[in-house]
């Protein structure tokens, strides 16, 4: 299994994330994807892609962090991604956010700068959502971008999901579709095509049913991969397959 997005460099880890990884790799999980948030998070980022074979890195502005929403802070991507792109798998995790304070046209320069900068590199893109499918959607059209990546935490319907794995974008399936109530999410990843999604725990946050108000690590993976499985009707091991499977395709690790 392949744990597409987690925040191991975020520092409720910091004390035991050895630990956090031995046993999640005993659950099976074989793999991590680390996405960027903040110049901090790129420098610790860049030293576990260094001590952890296991471990990709991306680097991103995430517009819930205000200071990332600047021009300045966008020059400072750009210096970073220029001297380390040969170590990262995407750009991201870059978005929209409608409930934050940002000025989504803030949000809006900024993403289709980092946009830009993905396409610039031939990279994929990591993409934040809350509330604002119509707006990236636009965005993607309107900047031509096509080197595809992933709607992290992808909830939503059934046309928003075919109008993103058109545009050539896999969808993350998360602790969301452990919850009863998600009846839309669950249903549309319940007949999205597989070969168009992936497996993510958005470590530490996003916890499963039942364990709200807990840290979330990607030992969790195996009861998403089982739930997704029982939505769909099929095998466990076809979902672990395929799902990693897609990962290795979107972000060239054959």
């Amino acid at each position: 299994m392949i744990d597409s997005h987690c925040h191991l460099d975020f520092t409720t880890f910091a004390d035991d994330l050895a630990s956090v990884l031995q046993r999640s790799r005993e659950q099976g999980v074989k793999h991590f994807l680390i996405p960027g948030t903040t110049e901090q998070g790129w420098q610790r980022q860049l030293q576990l892609h260094k001590d952890l074979p296991d471990v990709d890195i991306a680097f991103g502005l995430h517009p819930y962090f205000a200071q990332t929403m600047t021009a300045s802070a966008f020059d400072t991507l750009s210096h970073y991604v220029a001297k380390h792109h040969r170590q990262l798998v995407a750009i991201g995790e870059a978005g929209l956010d409608a409930t934050v304070e940002t000025p989504m046209k803030t949000q809006q320069d900024r993403l289709e700068q980092q946009l830009t900068l993905a396409a610039e590199y031939h990279l994929p893109i990591i993409l934040h959502h809350r509330k604002t499918h119509h707006l990236l959607i636009e965005m993607i059209k309107h900047t031509r971008f096509s080197q595809g990546g992933v709607i992290h935490a992808f909830s939503g319907s059934k046309q928003v999901a075919n109008t993103y794995i058109d545009e050539g974008f896999k969808l993350g399936v998360g602790g969301t579709i452990t919850y009863d109530r998600a009846n839309k999410t669950r249903a549309t990843l319940a007949q999205a095509p597989i070969e168009a999604l992936l497996l993510e725990t958005d470590s530490p946050d996003m916890p499963l049913a039942g364990f709200q108000g807990q840290r979330n690590t990607p030992q969790q993976l195996p009861r998403i991969a089982h739930e997704l499985a029982t939505l769909r009707g099929c095998p466990i091991e076809q979902v672990i397959e395929q799902t990693s499977r897609n990962y290795r395709q979107l972000f060239q690790r054959q």
